[in-house]
């Protein structure tokens, strides 16, 4: 048994509305070698999978996918909603039309984060390997604009932006277009990198990051300040913190992710977490080490109280844990 206390089962959860998605992120394991067909999860799917939770305080209705491309997403943000659920979601704005808006806003969304790498065409193009810069910020002043005048309480808006070498001079001009498009709160995450992706590592900021480097992400809080938007970083630290903390000798020890939490894909395989998905080396590994059940083949608590889901989490409190969360808070961040 691990000696660390397991939740009956999880009260927070990853589910995936769709292993699609209409861009080729370079720093995504979905561009190089995704191991999940494209598959939209039905409606009734998603029921089965939620109600198979007695409680479930919050839920992240996304994936490597992008929600907005699966019809069904409000319908399924209406049916946690009347669970009385805080739903939120990453995506990318592409599809956020207003038809959509309106849903997500009728349905009761709680957060909706939009995913920005770049504040320029050409940057945001070779990052995210589609040319939808001025079509994803039409959407996205347009549905602020919608929040504004429908006078909604939420969803709450925020940028999260990925910062690698060759875009955080962009930060500063991304500040002002979220300020100016009435997004209150920005987001700077680390860079997620793998061996056989195409984002390398020498796109990594994290405790590499040159004096130049750090002065910028400062001005971009300062900036902030004065025009009233949160800035923070994804995990526990600041910005400049997650750029150059030590996080010891086993920097996976601090996450409490395999006791509290699953991430489950389109296709019902069940993961330790939203970073499983990245760093296998084969088809092979991905099957053995990463998927730890299925729910429509079982159910969520045969799985989660199973044998695979404890080795997982023996391995998780030793010194040799899965190669996921060896890497993670080296080359990521929780």
């Amino acid at each position: 048994m691990t000696t660390a206390p397991v939740l009956t089962l999880p009260r927070s959860i990853y589910i995936e509305p769709t292993s699609r998605c209409n861009e080729f992120c370079q720093q995504c394991p979905r561009t190089l070698l995704s191991r999940e067909d494209d598959r939209d999860l039905t409606y009734d799917d998603f029921r089965r999978i939620v109600d198979q939770f007695p409680v479930l305080e919050r839920v992240v209705l996304h994936g490597l996918g992008e929600p907005l491309l699966n019809k069904d997403l409000p319908k399924m943000v209406r049916y946690l909603k009347d669970r009385g659920t805080y739903v939120l979601f990453n995506s990318n704005g592409i599809a956020l039309t207003e038809a959509k808006g309106k849903e997500l806003i009728k349905a009761g969304l709680d957060e909706y984060r939009l995913s920005m790498d770049g504040s320029t065409r050409e940057v945001y193009a070779h990052v995210r390997g589609v040319d939808a810069f001025d079509k994803i910020w039409r959407n996205v002043r347009a549905f602020a604009k919608l929040l504004k005048e429908s006078e909604a309480k939420k969803p709450s808006l925020s940028l999260w932006f990925t910062a690698m070498r060759e875009n955080l001079h962009e930060l500063p001009h991304l500040v002002g277009l979220a300020a100016d498009a009435g997004i209150p709160e920005v987001y700077m995450q680390r860079l997620v990198y793998f061996e056989q992706g195409l984002a390398q590592s020498q796109q990594s900021l994290f405790r590499r990051s040159s004096r130049e480097e750090l002065e910028l992400v400062r001005r971009c809080e300062q900036m902030c300040n004065e025009r009233g938007i949160r800035f923070n970083a994804a995990g526990s630290a600041t910005p400049v913190e997650s750029l150059v903390r030590d996080f010891g000798e086993r920097p996976w020890s601090g996450c409490r992710r395999p006791y509290t939490l699953t991430y489950i894909t389109s296709s019902g395989n069940v993961l330790s977490c939203c970073f499983a998905p990245f760093g296998h080396r084969s088809a092979k590994e991905y099957r053995e080490e990463r998927v730890l059940g299925n729910v429509f083949q079982e159910s969520i608590e045969q799985i989660w109280q199973g044998e695979r889901y404890e080795a997982f989490r023996r391995a998780f409190e030793s010194d040799s844990p899965a190669r996921h969360c060896a890497q993670c808070g080296l080359n990521w961040s929780y």
